[in-house]
Order: C-alpha cells, then sequence, then structure tokens
C-alpha cells in the first residue's frame, strides 16, 4: 500500500471556533493514559497535516506510549479558514493554534513541534502562552528574515510568489517536491511528498510566505521558558544543517542529527524523529 493510501486511515477532522473561523486537523490517541503527553505537529509552508503520516502511524498502532497526537492544517491549508488579516505574522498562527487547542478542551501543557515555517508558529505560541508549552522541539526551523535587508526579504518573498503565479500548487509541487528529500528517499515518499505538495491552496501559501518574510526565530525563541530541542537532516538542502546547529548554539539548545535526511523528515527519518518526540522506536 502506498504513503498516500494509508494516510487514509487518519482521516481529517474539523472544529469551529467561537469567532466563526474552522481548523481542520488529524487525530491520534493513544491507549487511553490520564497522564498521556499530547504532542502537536505544525508542518511546513508546503505542507499539510498529512505530513506526519510516521508519527500518526506510530501512536495508532499502540506502540506511541503514552502520547497523543494532533496535526493541524494550519490558517489557509487545507479546510482550515485562513486568517483574516493579509499579511500576518506568526503570532497570528499561535493566537489561532492556542484559539483550536481551547476548542478541543486540551488543558494540560503540550509538547510543540514545529516543521520548517511550523518552527515559527510554534515559538510564537511558546512565547504567548508559557504555561501551556512543555517543551518545543524544532525540525528543519525557517528562521524567517526579519533580519534581512529589506531588498533581500522583498525578493525572496516575490520570488515564491512569482512561482506560485507561474506554476500553481501542482506545478510548484513537481518542481520542488524532489528537493525536499535526499537522495536515499524510494519512490513512494517522494510521491508522497508530491502529493500532499500540490493541495495547497494559493491564498493560505500567500499568507504563510508573507509571515515567513516577516518572521525572527532567534528573538522568539530567547523569550521561550521552556526547553527546547531542535533538530535537522544532514542533507537538506532547504534549511542547512549548520544554519540549524548555529541556531542552536546561540540560544543554548541541544541539536540533534537525524542523519543523511532532506528537509522532509518527519517522513524520511520517521523513527529518529519519533524516538526524539518520547515515542517509541519501532514503527507499527
Amino acid at each position: 500500500m502506498s504513503l498516500i493510501d494509508q494516510l487514509s486511515a487518519y482521516p481529517s477532522e474539523s472544529v469551529a471556533l467561537p469567532d466563526g473561523a474552522r481548523v481542520q486537523f488529524r487525530r491520534v490517541r493513544g491507549a487511553g493514559a490520564t497522564d498521556a503527553v499530547t504532542h502537536v505537529l505544525l508542518h511546513g509552508i508546503g505542507s499539510a497535516s498529512g505530513s506526519w503520516l510516521a508519527q500518526l502511524q506510530q501512536v495508532a498502532g499502540g506502540t506511541g506510549g503514552r502520547s497523543h497526537v494532533l496535526a493541524w492544517d494550519a490558517p489557509g491549508y487545507g479546510a482550515s479558514s485562513a486568517l483574516a488579516i493579509t499579511s500576518p505574522c506568526a503570532g497570528d498562527y499561535a493566537t489561532r493554534l492556542w484559539a483550536w487547542l481551547d476548542a478541543l478542551a486540551v488543558t494540560q501543557a503540550v509538547t510543540l513541534v514545529g516543521h520548517s515555517l511550523g518552527a515559527l508558529m510554534a515559538a510564537a505560541a511558546a512565547v504567548q502562552a508559557p504555561s501551556r508549552v512543555a517543551r518545543l522541539v524544532l525540525l528543519a526551523p525557517a528562521q524567517g528574515y526579519a533580519h534581512a535587508s529589506a531588498a533581500l526579504r522583498e525578493q525572496k518573498l516575490s520570488d515564491r510568489l512569482a512561482n506560485l503565479a507561474a506554476l500553481g500548487p501542482a506545478g510548484i509541487a513537481r518542481k520542488r517536491a524532489g528537493a525536499m528529500l535526499s537522495a536515499e528517499a524510494d519512490a513512494s515518499q517522494r510521491a508522497f511528498v508530491e502529493h500532499v505538495m500540490a493541495q495547497i491552496d494559493p491564498a493560505g501559501y500567500t499568507q504563510a510566505a508573507r509571515m515567513l518574510a516577516l518572521g525572527d526565530l532567534p528573538g522568539d525563541l530567547r523569550r521561550v521558558a521552556c526547553p527546547v530541542t531542535i533538530a535537522n537532516g544532514e542533507s537538506d538542502t532547504i534549511t542547512p544543517p549548520q544554519a540549524a546547529r548555529e541556531l542552536a548554539q546561540a540560544i543554548g539548545a541541544p541539536y540533534v542529527s537525524l542523519g543523511a535526511v532532506g528537509h522532509s523528515c518527519a517522513l524520511q527519518a520517521g523513527a529518529q524523529v519519533n524516538r526524539l518526540l518520547g515515542l517509541q522506536e519501532e514503527l507499527a
């Protein structure tokens, strides 16, 4: 069975928020432990909740220890309502995140796991509500361009949006999916990454790109009170490992190498990521 077919075992749900917005997500609950750790998984800019397939499978297989996982589709992705602001900051996504967890009655402190752009959202959420975050895990973190020159920041944004306009989601997926994985990835993984990326919504992607342009991950992390772990694949050409190492050193956080994998490390290095999150080693 292909990875695309395997994802169908974890259908999307949706919840309404008090302001009328909706958040789409996938979840798997571990075997009934009252002291279970809730892992909240935040995907990157060219991705979606399905990118956390290996983590969903880990817990669904009964081998995820005392853990629950919640993987959202960020605002403007899937059936999740877009944010009302044209150029949101990471804090706007964090506000929606906490409203979503409130709607799901998540009251205990969570482990926030942010991949790529999701790292900016996770860090902002930890700054907003420090008592609600027990641990922050950042995978292949995108650091944002807040400290870049205005010219570079605008060029990065305009290039990204020009590619979207020229190629559309399916075209971007065909062009970019290969760069998300290392040479060791198999055909099924490549097809899966392309499938997930092809479903991005242009409006939501545009908002996320503008947030990336404004993002300041190092600045937010200096304001975070909880333990932070940063991990990266050594073959990642999108968020290179050296940048992640330097970020970890700058904030005094541990750095974990995920081996010779690319940017889609939660998929390609599923077992390593699951160990890092405190899940058991063997996938179901």
